[in-house]
């Protein structure tokens, strides 16, 4: 049973998973060169869902000269509608706002606190390129946002969680900076029995962050500015070195695996909770994550029940509102 900040007892019910939440920058952190934690807080946050881990939110921008549209975050009726998507689709095109897809980094509903951790998109000008990134940089406490975020009155609210190790107690994690916060997210949600292998690239070696877990972690940063070697190179050479790691989860069996055209199509494959003692989450750029598909499943032979991958985003092009 959950209960709210003034004690009183948060019901479940099978309303949407998601819902709009208006919020204000509470404050900004500069974390290294290419990230900063932005602490969002408002009064409804308190019943914001804390499933955590690597579930998706969406953050919706303001405009300037239009600030925040109407997307259902002030309306009962239209939040238990779940239509907030419906609603953002019929605005005009001036009106409507630009949103990113992130992960939630932390939550703190007695606080009425939630915490993201964003990669600061840069061009080779050095200024920030897209709308959230040119957001973040003019960002200060008080600017408002719009959280599209889990309902812990919601029986569904573990929606938008793709990490689903079943029980496996050993674990690969893998991915470049747009995966990092969730990646970090996981393996502090780790438990003591479980060990862990995780590889991130990032730009730069000041990108690196300290993290905590009670799982055996071993993390690798790929920085790009040291010139070593890249994610896809440095899993490979992982499975060719650490075979007995993976072994349980070797199948003989014909594998048929969808080819996607990464240009054109969303490269998305969580599969649901199984049993089995390994289990590998991939995610970043989708052609990477792509070849990295093909070379555990297709060419090692992992079993690919027990491998998720995402396709966070594409190079060259930027978040699809479909």
């Amino acid at each position: 049973m959950l209960t709210l900040v003034d004690d009183t007892v948060l019901v479940r019910d099978d309303r949407p998973a998601y819902r709009p939440y208006r919020a204000t920058v509470r404050r900004i952190e500069e974390l290294s060169p290419a990230f900063r934690r932005v602490t969002f807080t408002g009064d409804d946050l308190e019943g914001f869902g804390t499933d955590a881990l690597d579930q998706r939110v969406k953050i919706i921008f303001p405009l300037p000269g239009v600030g925040l549209s109407e997307v259902g975050a002030d309306d009962e009726q239209l939040r238990l509608q779940g239509s907030w998507y419906e609603l953002w689709r019929a605005l005009p095109e001036e009106a409507r706002n630009p949103f990113r897809t992130y992960t939630v980094r932390r939550v703190d509903p007695a606080a009425r606190e939630v915490d993201v951790d964003f990669y600061v998109h840069t061009g080779a000008s050095g200024r920030p390129e897209g709308p959230a990134s040119e957001w973040l940089w003019a960002a200060s406490a008080g600017d408002e946002v719009i959280l599209v975020g889990p309902d812990a009155r919601s029986i569904h609210s573990h929606v938008g969680i793709d990490w689903r190790p079943g029980d496996a107690t050993r674990v690969l994690l893998a991915g470049d900076e747009t995966a990092a916060p969730a990646i970090c997210a996981i393996l502090e949600s780790l438990p003591a029995h479980v060990t862990a292998h995780a590889f991130i690239e990032v730009p730069s070696a000041r990108d690196a962050q300290p993290l905590v877990s009670a799982a055996d972690t071993r993390v690798s940063w790929l920085a790009r500015d040291a010139g070593g070697p890249d994610l896809e190179s440095t899993v490979r050479e992982w499975t060719r070195e650490h075979p007995e790691y993976f072994a349980a989860a070797l199948t003989s069996k014909p594998q048929l695996i969808a080819e996607i055209d990464v240009d054109t199509e969303t490269l998305w494959d969580s599969p649901e909770d199984s049993p089995g003692e390994f289990y590998a989450w991939l995610a970043g750029e989708s052609a990477v994550i792509k070849t990295l598909r093909r070379h555990l499943v297709t060419e090692t032979g992992i079993d690919r029940g027990r491998v998720a991958f995402m396709g966070y985003w594409r190079l060259g092009k930027s978040e699809a509102f479909e």
